[in-house]
Parts: C-alpha cells; structure tokens; sequence
C-alpha cells in the first residue's frame, strides 16, 4: 500500500467522465479527455475517473496495432499529459491505458495525483476478445492511501466477481474507481436499469464502498458501448447517474469516505465484512474447489 499524508476531512467530490474515444486517435483522445477534466474541475472534481482503453480505443484489429498504440507506464505520453493535467489542475485521476511492459500488452488504469505517479492496476478478468492482445494482470487487487482517502481500482468485467469488490473492501478501501467499456447484454430490458449498473450497485451495498464508473459511448468497429456511467454511495445507491446511453458526460457528486468506515454497522448485530464465515467457506472459494460449478 502506498501512504500519503491523509485530509482530516473525509468529503471528496468526484467526477465520473462519460466519453466516445475514437480507435487509434491517440492525440485526439487525450486533448478531449484532458477538456473534460478541465470540465470536471471546473465544477469542483478533486478525484476524475475517465473509461477504460480510452487514450487508445477497444476495439483492436490485431496485436500489432495494440502494441503500437500501447505506452510504458508511467513515461509514457498519455501518462506524462494527465500527469501535467493533474498538477496544473490539483486534481487525482484514474484513468484506462493500453499499457507495454516489455513484451506484454496490458489493459491497465494509472492512478495519478497532483504530487505525481501513485500506481497501476492491471485488469485482472479480460474480456472476450481481449486475450487475443492482453496478459491477464498480475498485480493483484492494489489499494493506494492517497490524500483524498483509499483507492481501489477495477476495469469493467473485473466487477462481475464479488472477490474483486471484497478484496479491495478488506484492504480498506473506501471508493473503487472503475473505468469500463460497457456493451450490451443479451436480454437486457430497455425499461431496466442497465445489468452493470446493478452488478455495481450491488457490491457497493456488499462491500459498504463507494463506487466511480466511468463508461465510454459510441459504436467502435461495429462494437456498441451503452454508456450510463455513474457513482454510488456505500449503500448501493446512485448519487449521480446513470448517465444517458450515448452522449459524453461529467457526472458530479461529493461523497463522505468516512461513511464506507462509519455506516457499515447495519445494526447492532450485523456488519458485511465482520460477518463473515471463513471457517465455512473455507477452500470452496480457492483454487483446489471441487469443479462441480463446470
């Protein structure tokens, strides 16, 4: 875990940024994530989460063009730019890269502060056509104490797993940053609330954090995105968003961290995390389980 020194207050107002990257159009893709922030910050955002991939695009062709797109971490250009909005603009930001390590291809968040680089995630479950290009990550479920409070992070189908939510909740996070690509779900009902939103709403209840999605909009290479980003409190419930299903938007609210820690106790009995039955679950949930989900 990395340790800054932490505000006594918890209030944090946040932005979650709803945007439509173009595919290669690298430039183009920073200079309009960079207005946005400058957006956000303009109405306050001391914390602004952008999607996932979207300095690059998603939807790759083939290896060769995502490991030309792709960038070190954290000297990257892309890095260096949001590094120079952050500082100019006294903002953190968490924001979806394509990532080269090496000869590795990574789909990655940095996690960026006005002081300068804080960390990286690496998405940990890839997405359909995403092991064709990416290494699955290997860092794990990090945390980083910033000043604002406790960061997690996830990209998009790492939220359909309760343990991502859990790991990051025992770590003591009190907000997980999401950049996400969003697409369609087959039986979705157009009248409904879209599936993730409700897979996050659901693990924020769970797991008492709070939670930042931001989704990408627009169709990539025939590849619709739903948008309907948003943020939701500890208690699972939208504060701000969802936002529409196909306009770029900042989506604002100012959160109290210290309710992910203070509000967990439901009652005078029951707490999600305390409640717990390890001595149940035992290696159910490891890796020598009977296969007998398959």
């Amino acid at each position: 875990m990395i340790h800054a020194e932490r505000k006594a207050e918890a209030a944090v107002t946040v932005a979650s940024i709803q945007m439509e990257p173009r595919i290669g159009e690298v430039e183009r893709n920073l200079a309009r994530s960079i207005a946005l922030i400058e957006a956000a910050a303009g109405r306050g955002a001391e914390l602004v989460v952008l999607p996932e991939l979207c300095n690059t695009g998603y939807v790759f062709e083939s290896r060769q063009e995502a490991r030309a797109l792709a960038e070190e971490i954290p000297d990257g250009p892309s890095t260096r730019r949001w590094l120079e909005a952050a500082a100019r603009l006294g903002v953190h930001i968490v924001a979806g890269i394509t990532e080269r390590d090496g000869d590795r291809l990574y789909n990655s968040a940095v996690i960026l502060g006005p002081q300068g680089f804080i960390g990286r995630f690496r998405k940990v479950h890839l997405w359909a056509d995403e092991a064709l290009y990416f290494t699955p990550g290997d860092l794990g479920f990090p945390v980083f104490d910033t000043p604002l409070g406790r960061l997690g992070c996830h990209i998009c189908y790492d939220c359909w797993f309760p343990e991502s939510f859990r790991l990051a909740a025992l770590q003591g996070a009190e907000i997980v940053c999401v950049p996400t690509n969003w697409v369609p779900i087959p039986g979705q009902d157009p009248s409904r609330e879209a599936m993730a939103n409700i897979v996050v709403m659901g693990a924020a209840h769970c797991n008492s954090v709070f939670v930042v999605c931001a989704d990408r909009v627009g169709t990539e290479r025939g590849q619709p995105f739903i948008g309907q980003s948003l943020i939701v409190s500890q208690t699972g419930w939208p504060v701000a968003g969802p936002a529409s299903f196909d306009r770029e938007e900042v989506l604002v609210a100012t959160l109290n961290l210290a309710d992910a820690r203070r509000k967990r106790n439901w009652n005078d009995f029951n707490q999600p995390l305390r409640d717990r039955r390890d001595d149940v679950y035992g290696t159910m949930l490891g890796s020598t389980a009977k296969p007998g989900w398959r």
